[in-house]
């Protein structure tokens, strides 16, 4: 952990950009034009961290999973900035374009310049590879087509309008991609010195390569069925095997960073951003209200996540800089068996505003402290357990917990797995997810007892379907803090079955359509600065940049 630590100080957070030097001939005309205060040329070891800690470390870009991911996924709601943008399906260019215009001109320009950079160093270049499908993924599975191939490659090779490749194509590159790199990858050759996911442990990185593939193997398998089951096998088979307990989890390291939203923290990656936005900038409204939908499936299923992740807080005294002072009243609502209210899909916190409850608790507080309110009916409103608030929290790439769910899923497809059957690893699955809790954030560990109770009452089901529900509502779950595969992996599986908010009586709200959108809408500059490509795009999805257009692996069975 010390090293990793180093490894983020030293990173180059301040973007590492890449800046072209003059064409001209003239060494005068070149010196005028060269910006003495960038470098030609990045250690492709620093580039990597920079890459890697931007995933989640971009104030500016996770802002796009509060605002729509969270809200379509219905895990959060009530708070302006979900329940305005997703909540409401409201159309902003700058808030949808988030993931695009930041990852390109950073984290994929500096990982496929390092990836140009490190012939030298086939370890460093074969990890780069494999984060550069990672990237690249978050940004085709939010808006599709997009530019692949010749993206980031205006400074090395001077394209300025990269062509947008079909997600067909891209998807087929990942996986010869990711093949080559755990081929590639040899503990006896290079010392990757900048990666702070597995601190260039190259067995590690093996095992994440050929588990991505399970992953992506899986997105398409109701598009190209026979595809999906051959790449999914042969990843199974490939050298290094794959993710299968929680050491081997992939994960970005954090430091505690101060939870100031000024400007220099949209330019620091060493804090986990998503978890400071979660906390938000302004107390009076935390950012954290947790989706009806979400909450009532873990309550009403004796989940024992329930309470781990929801709690309910008097915030009243809490500080601008961090979730401290909250006065938690999550015991005493359960044993007083008070009513409990998360806010619907489409509402805001304030919307039907609750009854409340008289604290006793509160009240005898209030007593020696005149500025607590006993009766602050907000409180009712389940938030979000400040273990997920920090910002040394981590970044989540995958787990084994989600390799479970797609062995499970697998084998219920009747693929050659050979893991087990769909149950126990159904069972495995579940159990890992709930030690992630413990193990990343904190949490008190889930006993041996509350999960055999909670597998008592809740059964896998019986036929293919149920099955298949049950697998991805707990893929579901275990993604909340991974929401870029959180949506990927709903619209894909169609798991959980979620209701528009029209069904909750938001309709007259809903400016950019009743149904819950299915991707992301590209950036408008892009229809300007790269119009021929853009509209070469638009071509292959009917001539529309509509966000009710499904992906290419978006089909269901």
């Amino acid at each position: 952990m010390k090293k990793i630590h180093q490894y983020i100080g030293i990173a180059v957070v301040a973007l590492a950009s890449l800046t072209a030097a003059s064409c001209s001939s003239d060494d005068t005309m070149t010196d005028i034009n060269t910006d003495p205060s960038k470098a030609a040329t990045m250690d492709p070891n620093a580039q990597l961290t920079t890459a890697e800690l931007q995933t989640y470390g971009d104030l500016g870009m996770v802002e796009i999973y509060r605002n729509y991911h969270y809200a379509f996924d219905q895990q959060l709601m009530g708070c302006w900035n979900t329940t305005n943008y997703g909540g409401h399906h409201t159309i902003d260019n700058n808030e949808m374009s988030r993931v695009w215009t930041s990852l390109y001109p950073t984290a994929v320009k500096n990982i496929v310049d390092a990836i140009a950079h490190a012939d030298s160093k086939p370890n460093l270049k074969a990890v780069a590879s494999v984060y550069r499908v990672y990237l690249m993924s978050l940004i085709t599975d939010i808006y599709g087509d997009c530019p692949y191939t010749e993206a980031g490659l205006g400074f090395i090779k001077g394209i300025s309008n990269a062509k947008y490749d079909e997600q067909k194509d891209i998807y087929y590159d990942f996986f010869n991609q990711l093949d080559s790199a755990d081929r590639e990858l040899n503990a006896a050759n290079d010392k990757v010195t900048g990666d702070v996911i597995y601190n260039g442990d190259v067995a590690k990185w093996k095992k994440l390569a050929n588990s991505l593939r399970l992953r992506y193997a899986m997105r398409i398998s109701n598009v190209e069925p026979d595809k999906a089951r051959q790449e999914f096998e042969k990843a199974l088979i490939a050298d290094g095997g794959i993710i299968e307990s929680a050491d081997d989890d992939a994960y970005i390291h954090y430091m505690t960073t101060s939870m100031s939203f000024g400007q220099e923290s949209y330019s620091d990656y060493r804090g986990n951003r998503l978890s400071q936005l979660l906390f938000g900038n302004d107390p009076a409204n935390n950012p954290s209200y947790i989706c009806s939908t979400f909450f009532n499936k873990l309550k009403d299923t004796g989940d024992p996540r329930t309470y781990r992740i929801c709690r309910f807080y008097y915030d009243g005294l809490m500080s601008a800089t961090g979730p401290d002072n909250r006065i938690d009243l999550t015991d005493e609502m359960i044993s007083q068996h008070q009513k409990m209210e998360p806010c619907d899909p489409g509402a805001y916190s304030w919307d039907a505003w609750p009854t409340g409850y008289t604290s006793d608790l509160l009240t005898e507080m209030a007593k020696t402290n005149s500025k607590i309110n006993p009766s602050l009916a907000r409180e009712v409103r389940p938030k979000l357990a400040n273990n997920f608030l920090k910002t040394d929290n981590p970044g989540i790439i995958m787990t084994s917990a989600e390799v479970d769910f797609l062995l499970a899923e697998a084998t219920l497809k009747g693929w050659n797995v050979g893991r087990g059957s769909v149950d126990d690893l159904y069972w495995q699955g579940v159990r890992k997810a709930m030690d992630l809790l413990s193990d990343r954030y904190d949490c008190k560990p889930v006993s041996d007892e509350e999960f055999n109770t909670y597998k008592a009452n809740n059964s896998i089901g019986h036929t293919n379907d149920q099955k298949d529900e049950a697998i991805n509502t707990q893929a579901w779950i275990l993604h909340f803090t991974n929401p870029a595969e959180c949506w990927a992996n709903v619209r894909r599986s169609g798991y959980p079955k979620l209701l528009s908010p029209d069904a909750y009586g938001w309709g007259s709200m809903l400016t950019g359509g009743k149904d819950i959108p299915v991707r992301l809408c590209y950036p408008v500059l892009e229809s300007s600065y790269n119009k021929a490509n853009y509209d070469e795009a638009l071509g292959r999805m009917g001539g529309k940049n509509d966000w009710h257009t499904p992906l290419w692996w978006d089909q269901k069975q």
